[in-house]
């Protein structure tokens, strides 16, 4: 029989413990206080017994995931149990740290009751349990739609009440009879002022809202002012303030303040140059790049009219191919013998204070080795659920990718993703259904990477894999290196600015 199961840390103090038989709770914390002496720390083992109990465990982190259980159960079932109390955990809790398992205890807790009941096993699996823990309640829906309905006649009955005995106060009042009051309040003047009470104040909640045409006051107006913070709030803010509370502030500021934070501000000098690429790329779920293009542009701006007559030198290291051309006022033929880009006529100046493009370049090929990330996404059928191994490999090292978002769709209406092993993080968007991989970097030193996870469906729920991301280095290796005036040859302060963006990369 199983006794107990419990989330502990490694010094033994319980999270959360669901006792299956009858057990008193110091009984069960001093059992899980014990726990961690009787470990031996040189052994490998799975279980420890007492004279009395059996302690079936498994570490998580810092913490372990604890069945205690009679001498005389089968081993191998609470085995086999232990593993499905440790899958369920990840479930609910996103990380294994005691402060989210206390935060998702009761759904924990109902998960316990759905594998073990009065102490024995249940045949149940994790998607089972997933959707128990989940189910409507026809008869919850039927008792709740009855007990609206009831009281919307109460209300109903109520309001009618109310108007009757408004009328019938008014009658007396013309006929100047005293008002009918009710039994046992008294006087009947006394109920008089109860009953005009109670039925005005129905009848006032029964009247909508409407707020009327407010006429211009000649003097100081003493109403409240949209956006404006009255003395009141402020008071309670500081005083908050004072107690030690953390105060957040207004939406606007926030957000203000995070776009600072998300678009670190650019030097930009008088000379300013934008080197953008924008990749489209599609490849097939079994291998083989179905086909690739790149499109990039050199942007030019210029805000001193002395830096206007100038002349760019470009390095271009590219050994892929790379079809490139310049603007038809650039001198084509000094580009290509000395890779500078100028003006056809060089007593002629550039556009002050606009975007102008210069040169522009387009790479299109089907060669798999130049996938600058390859994503392979293998789902196997395993009964009724499907198990998802996915992986990354950056096959550009020069490259670093970053905000790296890998969106895998989910097929509707089976719950979320039991989620095995992963590098970074994820989200799950039930609304969208999809699983969205996010890793912050992708560069050489961390150019692999891999996501398992498990849910009900088909291999091919799992296709078009999406990813996008943003880059500071440009995929084909073309950088202005120099500036220099057309007069004189003199060198020119200039700020560059590049950015390798995703315009369409799916897996299909």
């Amino acid at each position: 029989v199983l006794l107990a199961a419990a989330v502990c840390t490694k010094a033994g103090k319980a999270i959360v413990s669901r006792q299956f038989v009858e057990m008193t709770r110091t009984r069960i914390e001093g059992l899980l206080a014990a726990f961690p002496k009787l470990m031996n720390t040189g052994k490998q083992h799975t279980f420890v017994e007492t004279e009395s109990v059996r302690y079936v465990y498994q570490p998580m982190e810092k913490l372990y995931m604890v069945l205690i259980t009679t001498k005389n159960s089968n081993i191998l079932e609470d085995l086999e149990t232990l593993r499905l109390f440790s899958r369920v955990i990840p479930e609910y809790c996103r990380a294994l740290e005691e402060n989210e398992i206390s935060e998702h205890c009761f759904d924990l807790i109902f998960a316990f009751d759905e594998i073990v009941a009065l102490g024995y096993r249940e045949n149940v699996n994790l998607a089972q349990i997933r959707t128990f823990t989940e189910m409507d309640s026809h008869e919850e829906k039927v008792f709740r739609a009855v007990r609206e309905t009831q009281e919307r006649e109460a209300k109903a009955e109520m309001r009618r009440k109310a108007k009757e005995l408004q009328q019938a106060r008014r009658d007396a009042e013309r006929h100047g009879k005293k008002a009918p009051g009710f039994g046992g309040f008294g006087s009947s003047a006394v109920s008089g002022g109860v009953t005009a009470m109670i039925t005005e104040t129905i009848i006032e909640n029964e009247k909508p809202k409407v707020a009327p045409a407010p006429a211009r006051p000649s003097g100081p107006s003493k109403a409240l002012k949209l956006g404006a913070k009255g003395k009141e709030v402020d008071n309670f803010v500081d005083k908050l303030k004072s107690e030690g509370e953390n105060i957040m502030t207004s939406v606007g500021k926030r957000s203000a303040e995070a776009a600072k934070v998300l678009t670190p501000p650019i030097n930009m000098e008088s000379l300013h140059m934008k080197i953008e690429e924008k990749i489209s790329l599609t490849c097939g779920r079994d291998g083989g790049l179905q086909n690739m293009e790149l499109h990039g542009m050199i942007t030019l701006h210029i805000s001193d009219e002395k830096f206007a007559r100038i002349r760019l030198h470009v390095e271009n290291e590219d050994k892929r191919g790379v079809q490139l051309q310049t603007h038809p006022n650039v001198d084509k033929k000094l580009f290509t013998t000395e890779s500078q880009i100028g003006l056809k006529n060089p007593e002629k100046s550039f556009p002050i204070n606009s975007d102008v493009g210069v040169l522009k370049w387009r790479l299109q090929t089907t060669e798999e080795s130049f996938i600058p990330l390859t994503i392979n996404c293998w789902p196997s059928e395993s009964g009724n659920s499907c198990d998802v191994n996915i992986e990354y490999e950056l096959q550009e090292e020069s490259l670093e990718l970053n905000d790296v978002i890998i969106t895998i769709p989910l097929p509707s209406g089976v719950g979320a993703p039991v989620i095995g092993e992963i590098d970074g993080e994820y989200r799950h968007d039930s609304r969208r259904n999809l699983l969205e991989w996010c890793l912050p970097v992708i560069d050489a030193k961390n150019k692999s990477g891999s996501l398992e996870f498990s849910i009900a469906g088909q291999p091919n729920d799992f296709f078009p894999v999406q990813v996008s991301f943003v880059s500071k280095k440009n995929y084909c290796n073309i950088q202005v290196t120099k500036v220099t005036q057309v007069d004189g040859n003199s060198p020119v302060r200039f700020s560059t600015e590049t950015t390798f963006l995703v315009d369409k990369y799916e897996i299909l």
